[in-house]
């Protein structure tokens, strides 16, 4: 063995056994279930997705009536923006450890290629479903449970829509998990960027739940519009929007570690248990938020509350 190649064996981690998957895979539905009790919706939507949007475009959002394509494309993106740590979005944190492990782990040599590979990965997934639901969404207006204002059972239809889809998110992100961690069959194994691409599929799919009001007004805005193509180039934009955050701070964690957190990641047992506990966690925590504690603020069953939420 070489001096060379010395360092990157030292790199590499012991093989995680089933104990000890399992209960980093118990430990993070444990966060997950955690942060939907301590979650605070006010704190996220308002006191932050507010005064963000607020302030980029120097005007009450909520209020002012978008005007034009141009100022309907531009808020769709400040939005999404707006929107990063919202109840709807936060799981796309999850996607950084995919992101990781698409990038080859070959920073040293091309650094630049390294971060813009995960991320047009996970753009192109999350593009192909956010354009096409956009433009869906344009030709069925408010034939869709999204736009409605019916409510059954005393809970909105467009709660309803949300609840079923961040379930079936949730539950896709939970298994993506398991199997990363080596609990349950991995179809990604080996295949990375499949991996990636899927979650990006799966942070576009955001769209499809989505009750944020300022998202509610942008899509009431493209389905008046009646252009199919304002419908996929605004939902982009706020898909874009949404993953604006995780991608500079994926780069900022490169860049700064001189990539040594993309060298620190190729080591795959290492990767696994990262990957799968941030994909467990951000699942979780999608499942009970929308299916368990959404619910019982109607009514339906039980779920502890804190004092501010």
């Amino acid at each position: 063995m070489s001096l060379r190649q010395l360092p990157e064996r030292q790199l590499l981690t012991p093989a995680p056994g089933p104990g000890r998957r399992l209960r980093v895979a118990l430990l993070s539905a444990a966060a997950g279930v955690l942060l939907a009790v301590l979650w605070s919706f006010e704190l996220v939507d308002k006191v932050i997705g507010d005064n963000i949007a607020n302030t980029v475009l120097g005007h009450d959002t909520k209020a002012t009536a978008i005007t034009g394509t141009a100022a309907g494309l531009l808020f769709a993106f400040v939005s999404g923006f707006a929107g990063t740590f919202t109840a709807c979005n936060i799981a796309m944190a999850a996607s950084v450890g995919p992101m990781s492990q698409a990038s080859g782990g070959h920073a040293s040599a091309a650094p630049l290629r390294s971060l813009l590979r995960p991320v047009g990965w996970l753009a192109l997934g999350m593009i192909a479903v956010s354009a096409g639901y956009g433009a869906i969404g344009v030709l069925l207006g408010d034939r869709l449970p999204q736009l409605s204002t019916d409510v059954v059972g005393g809970v909105p239809v467009r709660l309803i829509q949300s609840s079923v889809v961040f379930g079936v998110i949730g539950l896709a992100l939970t298994y993506l998990g398991l199997a990363a961690l080596g609990l349950l069959p991995d179809v990604f194994a080996h295949r990375p960027v499949s991996r990636v691409v899927t979650m990006g599929a799966l942070v576009g799919g955001f769209l499809i739940g989505r009750p944020y009001p300022m998202f509610n007004k942008l899509f009431h805005w493209a389905a008046d519009t009646g252009n199919p193509l304002y419908g996929a180039l605004a939902f982009t934009l706020q898909s874009l929007g949404n993953i604006l955050l995780v991608t500079l701070i994926f780069a900022i964690v490169v860049v700064v570690s001189r990539g040594r957190f993309l060298r620190w990641m190729a080591d795959p047992r290492r990767a696994a248990v990262v990957t799968g506990a941030l994909l467990v966690a951000l699942g979780i925590f999608t499942v009970v938020y929308w299916d368990v504690r959404l619910p019982a603020r109607f009514g339906i069953g039980w779920f502890p509350s804190m004092p501010y939420n």
